[in-house]
């Protein structure tokens, strides 16, 4: 049998253990198997030759550079444009009053964050629904979105903001003529196989400049923003995470919110069982 053929059970816990330290992932036993496969190909690809000679290079790298695809190849980084819509519904619901009384307090800023933001769908939605909600009043306003990941590779797609034509089902005509434009580009799946050109499009840069794209763990002792958040997207992300991660990440994105601001997580996803001072407004909704 071949050395990749099967991940001891000491190797998944060394495993196991270091991605728990670094990223806030926890990896149960089920895993196991998952771990093996996506790291499988990476290890034939690079020479190693066996899962330990693998782990024991990231351990002796003083940089940290060796950490990061070992991050990328076990993130899953399922995303659309307008998934789990009713979100956006709910932004547009209180954008109205909430312009208004940014208005009358002199302030024409909006700050966002996409915490887990993979290739850049959210994102992007997030910032065709401000526009939409502004209207003719958008250039007047200074709107921007950080959206961060774990994963460099999505990070470097999502800047592009180059996506597969059939990427667009769920994205309004209004909003595809507005903020795309059309290319015949090659793509590549995340594992650098090329798909060959492809109908393809691409956000326009004035919808590209508002979003800052940077790499950022969430496990990070401390969050270095310069500035409260009106609204905090993290979705899908803390179902990876026990509850300890996840009763402390949610207290930090407390501490990084605009008063009233809203967090909003993924419909697999809640905050019951955290001591945390959210206001529960619906399913997946918070207030500060």
């Amino acid at each position: 049998m071949a050395m990749l053929d099967v991940l001891s059970n000491s190797d998944f816990e060394h495993f196991r253990r270091l991605i728990y330290e670094q990223s806030g992932i926890a990896l149960n036993e089920s895993k196991k198997e998952l771990l093996r496969t996506r790291l499988r190909s990476r290890l034939e690809r690079e020479g190693y030759r066996s899962y330990r000679e693998y782990f024991d290079q990231i351990k002796a790298d003083r940089t940290g550079n060796m950490l990061v695809p070992l991050l990328d190849d076990i993130s899953t980084n399922l995303t659309s444009f307008y998934r789990e819509v009713n979100h956006f519904n709910y932004l547009k619901k209180i954008l109205p009053e909430w312009i208004e009384r940014k208005q009358r307090a002199g302030v024409k800023s909006w700050r966002i964050w996409s915490a887990g933001c993979s290739t850049g769908e959210e994102p992007y939605t997030l910032v065709f629904t401000m526009l939409e909600m502004l209207g003719a009043r958008a250039a007047s306003w200074d709107v921007k979105v950080l959206a961060t990941d774990l994963s460099t590779e999505v990070l470097g797609r999502a800047a592009q903001g180059l996506y597969d034509r059939e990427r667009m089902k769920d994205v309004p005509k209004s909003m595809q003529n507005a903020y795309f434009v059309e290319e015949f580009a090659e793509l590549t799946t995340k594992q650098g196989k090329r798909l060959g050109m492809r109908p393809c499009v691409r956000v326009i840069p004035e919808v590209r400049k508002m979003i800052t794209f940077k790499r950022f763990n969430l496990m990070s002792p401390q969050f270095p923003f310069k500035h409260h958040f009106d609204f905090i997207f993290c979705r899908n992300v803390m179902i990876y995470f026990d509850k300890q991660t996840q009763e402390a990440l949610v207290n930090k994105f407390y501490q990084h919110l605009a008063p009233q601001g809203y967090l909003f997580i993924g419909h697999s996803e809640s905050l019951t069982g955290l001591q945390q001072r959210f206001k529960y407004i619906q399913p997946t909704i918070y207030q500060k």
